[in-house]
């Protein structure tokens, strides 16, 4: 009995170096602590940019006001679930989630919005260029988990990205000249060639 005690005892401790709790999962205790930071950066940017987003759903007039209205809703309510999700991860991995502001600041590539007044489309685009960065940040993360063999960590990171890259992409189609392409690039290089072939 005295054994399983300190057993427990052991096991609920953390350690004072780093912080990390004694989890046994297969990972190896550097390994989870050097995933949990990658983790904490990419839901810092994640957080900053779901304050930006915020903002400019509730501030943005114009033209464009309900294009972006609606869009900016739908992909804040995303960046919401997505910060939850990658903190519980981080706790699972036996590091305490960062939960101050000025942390996420300091952890994150993305930045607060300029103080001054932008144009809608100026706006959109510097929310374009954020998703850009957190895509790129959680694919560094994502890289790291497959080196350390954590599917799990993976499998949300991967997820994250791809949601990162959507975002982008909506955003960035959202101010773009209206046009609408109907072939690929596959297609329209194959149409260049036999063209071509033809002269």
């Amino acid at each position: 009995m005295a054994q399983t005690t300190t057993q427990t005892s052991t096991q609920g401790k953390t350690s004072g170096k780093t912080g990390m709790a004694p989890v046994r999962t297969g990972i190896e205790s550097t390994d989870r602590q050097r995933l949990a930071q990658a983790v904490s950066k990419a839901m810092a940017e994640t957080y900053v940019l779901y304050t930006k987003t915020q903002a400019i759903h509730w501030n943005v007039v114009g033209p464009m006001f309900y294009s972006i209205h609606k869009l900016t809703e739908e992909q804040y309510e995303d960046l919401a679930d997505a910060i939850d999700d990658l903190a519980e991860r981080i706790r699972a991995l036996g590091a305490p989630a960062p939960g101050a502001f000025a942390e996420f600041l300091k952890l994150s590539d993305i930045k607060e919005a300029p103080h001054e007044k932008q144009t809608a489309e100026q706006a959109v685009m510097m929310l374009c260029a954020d998703h850009e960065t957190a895509a790129r940040t959680f694919r560094e993360a994502t890289q790291l988990a497959d080196e350390m063999d954590d599917v799990v960590t993976a499998d949300l990171l991967t997820e994250r990205m791809a949601k990162h890259e959507k975002a982008a992409w909506m955003l960035r189609a959202l101010v773009q000249e209206s046009a609408i392409q109907t072939t690929g690039i596959a297609a329209s290089s194959d149409g260049e060639a036999a063209g071509k072939q033809r002269q």
